[in-house]
């Protein structure tokens, strides 16, 4: 009996693991930004939206996400971003918050092409 009971936890673990990861996403989202100051405010932005993992490249202007899909989106992750002054792929920079950014880090935005 111990035996069965055993299987059975073994395989409800497993289920609730193979799920957890099936939920998983990893994509890229063109931000802008300039410096590394502009890396810090993005990918702080990104995980505060729940991305488990956030990497802006200042080269590129990719910011490349790690998240659960149960817990937040694409979407809501860029919204958060926008929301810290950054423009992105689907949403404008939030421009109180862009006005606030050190001159470092205020680049070519959607508003004023400055």
């Amino acid at each position: 009996m111990n035996t069965i009971k055993s299987i059975a936890t073994a395989i409800c673990l497993f289920a609730g693991i193979a799920t957890s990861f099936a939920q998983a996403k990893t994509e890229t989202i063109k931000v802008s930004g300039n410096c590394g100051s502009c890396e810090k405010h993005i990918d702080g932005a990104a995980k505060k939206a729940g991305a488990e993992k956030a990497e802006w490249d200042k080269e590129t202007k990719i910011l490349t996400v790690t998240y659960d899909a149960s817990k937040t989106t694409n979407d809501e992750i860029q919204k958060k971003v926008a929301s810290v002054g950054y423009d992105t792929e689907k949403y404008v920079g939030d421009e109180k918050a862009y006005k606030k950014l050190a001159e470092c880090c205020q680049y070519d935005n959607k508003r004023t092409g400055k």
